[in-house]
């Protein structure tokens, strides 16, 4: 029996293997598909992702992949506005920039970062059935060498938006479809050199995306029209090909003088905004596109799902043996997994508010937002420039976009001492990037947190811990550059989980406790 059996190989399921295995988890991962999903669908990645996979040891290679500098522009009737969406002034993190990458290239790091660790990716293994008998989760799956029932601590489940653990754990799926579809393809386009950045077209019937991102051609298309409906339709899902001659109506529509050369692949996506009313039902959890669907104005899916992963992974991980005293239906039991729900359901559905409004302004047909534009965007043209020069306000929507003001102040793993600190951020909050001291160079904050565990701050003139604390999963920086007495832990996932302003070993033993980094039993291995 392992700890954690994640259903679903996507960027989701790979970081949540990948969090839980660094945690001290026995990981396994099964997926249906015999090959990786291609090509891709989502093309970006947030300040905040990046901050998450930090840890993890796969920024660098994913950096190495992506386009961290990317430009856009704008064509706003027969207005042309150039946009930069790098350096942007976000000085509390390490990667103040959007950064352009296929979720190809995410799931091939993720993939390989596993491998190296010896976890696999099962490809052509079905999840079949899942049960939660109370004492372990009860899979069966199926695989060209036939059916197996497998036993695990856990099942997560990051199978997409037609989730067979969601199915099997009985939660329902709320939401309704859009009434327009996104077009995709890869092209090869005459006039239309991929060194100009990306390329933006607003018109009454919709925006059109053009980024030089494309898999099995130069440019990846990515346009709305209203959808025909029909039932039974895999919303998320790409369906059937889009000829060539409309996605050539549409370009024409949007202006742009380019002929299509070759089409190398094209699908029609049906959309659906939806969200899960639970996340968790005892031994089985949700994540990524099976909690939870947006439009993709924003580009809030890969990133919502790797955030909500590296959430999920750690508390699988620290509390897995906890389970085994747990009540089956999981409610009123370990205050750590019942904290992912109340943490990650919130944020999910402030994002579904934020895609909403976007995708609305983005695609819908009606009258006010066909109008805003195809009329008042050209006239509004001449002051974008001017907006994109305020940096700080551009910067601050970038901060709403990548969920770096996403707190869990109200979480029960948020916890605040007592005396009560100052000048610190409180528990639930983000941890912000800054320079410190910790008696040697000035470095970056982040960048000393940079790896799997809870870490404990001491600030300058705190008293020392007492020897008896144990530190297996911990570690302790004292940062000389910060004055006062106070102590503050950060949760492996980059939030602040505990203040007081002067050390409290009892008090931060009771928190390390809740969080589940104290050492487990012996028995577990």
């Amino acid at each position: 029996m392992v700890d954690v059996l994640v259903v679903g190989a996507g960027p989701t399921g790979l970081t949540l293997a990948l969090t839980a295995h660094d945690h001290g988890a026995r990981v396994r991962v099964v997926e249906r598909r015999p090959d990786p999903f291609r090509p891709s669908r989502a093309l970006i990645l947030h300040p905040r992702t990046l901050e998450v996979l930090r840890p993890l040891g796969v920024t660098e290679a994913v950096l190495d992949r992506a386009d961290t500098a990317p430009t856009a522009r704008l064509h706003l009737g027969p207005r042309v506005v150039e946009a930069g969406l790098g350096d942007l002034a976000l000085p509390d993190t390490a990667f103040p920039h959007l950064s352009l990458v296929r979720q190809t290239d995410v799931e091939e790091v993720l993939a390989q970062a596993l491998a190296e660790r010896g976890v696999p990716v099962e490809r052509g293994t079905e999840l079949v059935d899942v049960r939660d008998d109370g004492r372990s989760a009860r899979a069966v799956l199926r695989s060209r060498r036939g059916d197996e029932e497998f036993g695990a601590r856990v099942v997560a489940g990051c199978d997409g938006p037609a989730s067979t653990v969601r199915r099997c754990a009985d939660i329902g799926w709320h939401g309704r479809p859009y009434a327009v579809e996104v077009l995709l393809a890869d092209l090869d386009l005459e006039g239309l050199a991929p060194g100009t950045g990306a390329q933006v077209f607003a018109a009454r019937t919709g925006l059109l995306f053009l980024f030089p991102l494309g898999e099995q051609a130069p440019w990846r298309l990515l346009a709305t029209r209203a959808s025909p409906g029909g039932a039974g339709r895999a919303y998320g899902q790409p369906g059937p090909a889009v000829p060539a001659v409309e996605l050539q109506r549409l370009l024409d529509e949007a202006g742009l003088r380019a002929r299509i050369e070759r089409l190398a692949w094209s699908a029609r996506v049906p959309l659906r905004c939806s969200l899960a009313p639970r996340f968790r039902r005892g031994r089985l959890f949700l994540a990524g596109d099976a909690a939870h669907t947006y439009s993709p104005a924003t580009g809030q899916g890969m990133n919502a799902g790797v955030q909500d992963a590296v959430n999920l992974g750690w508390k699988l991980a620290f509390a897995a043996d906890r389970l085994d005293g747990e009540r089956a239906n999981g409610r009123g039991g370990d205050p750590l997994l019942d904290s992912y729900e109340a943490e990650r359901r919130p944020a999910a559905r402030r994002r579904l508010a934020l895609t909403h409004t976007a995708f609305w302004a983005e695609a819908s047909t009606g009258p006010l937002p066909s109008w805003l534009r195809g009329v008042a965007a050209p006239y509004a043209a001449p002051a974008v420039p001017v907006l994109l020069n305020r940096r700080r306000l551009v910067a601050e929507a970038v901060r709403t976009l990548s969920q770096l003001r996403v707190n869990y102040r109200h979480s029960p793993v948020s916890v605040e001492g007592s005396p009560r600190p100052r000048g610190m951020p409180r528990p639930g909050d983000r941890l912000p990037d800054a320079t410190v001291s910790t008696g040697g160079p000035p470095q970056r904050l982040h960048g000393l947190l940079a790896r799997p565990g809870v870490h404990v701050l001491l600030q300058r003139d705190a008293a020392p811990l007492p020897d008896a604390v144990p530190l297996s999963r911990v570690t302790v920086l004292r940062l000389a550059s910060s004055p006062g007495r106070g102590v503050l832990a950060v949760r492996p996932d980059g939030h602040v989980g505990y203040t007081c302003g002067a050390t409290d070993p009892v008090g931060l033993m009771a928190w390390l406790s809740l969080a589940g980094a104290l050492p487990q039993p012996a028995a577990r291995r």
